[in-house]
């Protein structure tokens, strides 16, 4: 009977519909995996477009192109009366002093159109460093000395690649005469680029080349330091009396449901709850931080409370019984054991969270941060934007200087999106604690 039975097997395993059926199923495993791999392979490709557009487009923005003019820093103009005021000084008329210097270096320039053209190589910033170096040295006074000046953004285009000389002059921005002028510049060392500290240190501004991201970059901390002051306890302890406290009932199992819901709401609609909340009724300063920190919190609180509730969960049940047994309290157990075992997830989740508010940008259009703002924010109740924003805002720009920019702006926040998960990572296997 046995022997009849292996034969029967035996048969089977060896029929030709079997290994039909099973060189079908191969296939069938081999189609999947390319297919998969294939899928890989495109994402991949596909990100590598992306970051390489943004890069080859973004890492000029770190650079900038200054003019270096011997500028004669002439009294009469300056301080005529001696008296080396700090008043007389900060007013003095230090674009006559940049015009006369122009002048000096191409004297052959005559016509008001082309001393229009000639004077606008530079860019209006040339002023403050001028009045800068007057009230930082005073001494300068009556000096001739070569001073490095902000160039025009035509000027840093050109310098950079992104005007096409070949251009027939009517379709180029820079002109035959403006680049004879940048020609000869250049040819005796008197234009060079340096690294655009000012892209970190300024405000935004209208002109390109004195647009920077500093106003944002505050702005965005104050947005966060509210998020995460009103958001993170809240979520914590909204976790624990779920997970530790709340009886199982209907209303807990309700509550629940509107917490997991409310984390896949998109972020436009917490921004038409900040506008309706917190400017319309509460009449908090539009364009603050404080109402976008408000805003974000909202829209972070259910996934800190998602992540602070999963860690909770994890933490093994004996833990809370042991600490019973001790004699704790519920209280006592929860916030002298769980807590502090499980804070490491939940720390990883809420900073999860705060990567997501960086990079919101719909919510806070809706309160109001999206106007202009050229001075940087010095509190929280201070009008404000933060950094996507920015890019938004320099992105709707048409100077073709704005478009790098852009990009490096987004290089900037890409790169704090990767260090606050980079964090979480840390600190995820750093505590990690297996059960």
């Amino acid at each position: 009977m046995t022997d009849i039975r292996n034969s029967s097997l035996e048969t089977t395993w060896n029929s030709a519909r079997y290994k039909k059926s099973l060189a079908r199923r191969k296939r069938a495993e081999r189609r999947f995996r390319r297919i998969g791999l294939a899928a890989i392979l495109t994402a991949l490709a596909l990100l590598g477009i992306l970051l390489f557009s943004i890069f080859s487009k973004g890492y000029t923005a770190f650079i900038q192109t200054y003019v270096t003019l011997d500028v004669t820093f002439s009294e009469a103009v300056i301080d005529p009366a001696g008296t080396r005021s700090p008043e007389v000084l900060r007013g003095a008329n230090y674009a006559k002093i940049i015009q006369d210097s122009l002048r000096a270096r191409f004297p052959d320039v005559e016509g008001r159109r082309d001393l229009r053209a000639l004077f606008a190589l530079l860019s209006n910033d040339a002023n403050d460093t001028l009045r800068n170096m007057v009230l930082e040295r005073p001494e300068v006074i009556g000096q001739t000395l070569p001073v490095a000046l902000l160039a025009s953004d035509d000027v840093d285009m050109l310098t950079k690649g992104y005007i096409d000389r070949n251009l027939a002059e009517d379709n180029r921005r820079v002109k035959d005469k403006e680049l004879l002028w940048i020609d000869d510049l250049e040819a005796n060392g008197q234009i060079a680029t340096r690294f655009n500290s000012g892209f970190f240190t300024r405000g935004d501004s209208r002109e390109p080349e004195k647009a920077g991201l500093a106003g944002a970059m505050v702005g965005s901390f104050y947005t966060l330091l509210i998020t995460i002051a009103i958001a993170f306890p809240i979520g914590v302890m909204t976790a624990i009396y779920l997970e530790e406290f709340a009886p199982r009932n209907k209303f807990n199992d309700l509550i629940e449901v509107n917490i997991n819901n409310l984390a896949a709401v998109p972020s436009i609609v917490f921004g038409l709850l900040g506008l309706a909340i917190f400017l319309n009724v509460a009449h908090l300063p539009r364009s603050a931080p404080i109402v976008g920190g408000l805003t974000l919190a909202l829209m972070t609180l259910p996934t800190i409370i998602i992540a602070a509730r999963a860690a909770i969960r994890a933490v093994p049940d004996s833990i809370r019984q042991g600490a019973l047994g001790l004699g704790a309290s519920k209280q006592q157990a929860a916030f002298h054991y769980v807590l502090p075992l499980s804070m490491p997830g939940i720390l990883t989740g809420t900073i999860i969270g705060l990567a997501q508010a960086l990079g919101e940008t719909a919510p806070l259009l809706m309160i109001g941060m999206v106007a202009f703002i050229a001075d940087i924010p010095g509190g929280i109740t201070d009008p404000a934007t933060v950094m996507p924003v920015q890019i938004f805002l320099w992105a709707d720009s048409p100077e073709r200087a704005f478009v790098e920019k852009t990009s490096g702006a987004i290089m900037v926040l890409l790169a704090f999106l990767i260090v606050m998960n980079a964090l979480a990572v840390f600190l995820r296997k750093k505590f990690e604690r297996r059960w």
